[in-house]
């Protein structure tokens, strides 16, 4: 990117620099995209893995199992049936997915150029302080969608997908119900890990402090073990602490997070 005074850029020289950027920006993420789609199989056999038993957590949750011989963890083979029942879905799914491999793929990318474009406008302490906020929040951001993918939508999926009211009644999902869930539950996870920078950025505004955090850290363990008995509906309390002792874990940087903070400022 040209680098041009901040003083001498005019409006129309700031948008044709943001063009640039988002033009350079869309160029990376369907180039990321197009290798995506061609690569269909790959990626779907990616997405598609929790719906098979053979699946890495449901593996792990056998071998613990039989080491620790509690046959609660044993995950029985089990088989679901995947529909498609619109004309178009399967394809505008393959569209969508590819797209958002590449958004993902392309992230770095994208906050590398996006930073570089608002960079010359910030102060100094505002620029160290954007540098020392996004690697964490990107990796935070991977961390939750990763947990999703391992943990909490195979969990969710194999004891929703297996439920039945009555024998006589099948299961049969929906293709575009499988993805809808899996990328609205990756977002949720990836946004829930933010946590610790949302709290750092408060701290700085000083809207919370650490003080409040530790007063409320019962009520928001109790919030935490009612969200993960959500999004994990399963009758075991193994899988019950699987998920929620990162979300508190999350909870208890934050705290520590804004009580840096605080000292920093003071």
């Amino acid at each position: 990117m040209q680098e041009v005074n901040e003083k001498e850029m005019t409006f129309w020289d700031h948008l044709d620099e943001l063009r640039k950027v988002i033009f350079r920006i869309a160029i990376v993420v369907v180039a990321f995209a197009c290798l995506a789609f061609l690569n269909k199989e790959l990626l779907f056999d990616f997405i598609l893995a929790p719906q098979r038993s053979d699946f890495i957590l449901y593996r792990l949750f056998n071998r613990m199992a039989e080491s620790l011989s509690m046959p609660s963890l044993h995950i029985d083979d089990f088989h679901v049936e995947l529909i498609n029942t619109q004309l178009t879905s399967q394809f505008m799914i393959h569209m969508s997915m590819s797209f958002y491999t590449g958004l993902l793929l392309a992230s770095p990318y994208i906050i590398y150029m996006l930073f570089g474009f608002i960079s010359p406008a910030l102060h100094t302490s505002e620029r160290k302080v954007c540098l020392k906020i996004m690697i964490p929040a990107f990796l935070l951001f991977i961390t939750g969608i990763l947990l999703n993918y391992y943990v909490i939508f195979p969990l969710s999926f194999r004891f929703l997908a297996t439920y039945q009211v009555s024998e006589i009644v099948a299961n049969k999902i929906n293709i575009s119900s499988y993805i809808s869930s899996f990328t609205m539950l990756s977002l949720l996870l990836g946004a829930a890990f933010e946590i610790p920078i949302v709290a750092y950025l408060l701290s700085k505004l000083g809207l919370i402090s650490p003080q409040m955090l530790k007063k409320y850290r019962k009520h928001a363990l109790v919030a935490i073990l009612v969200v993960a008995a959500v999004i994990t509906p399963t009758s075991d309390i193994f899988t019950l602490l699987l998920v929620s002792i990162p979300l508190y874990l999350l909870y208890e940087l934050s705290i520590g997070v804004t009580r840096k903070s605080q000292r920093k400022t003071a």
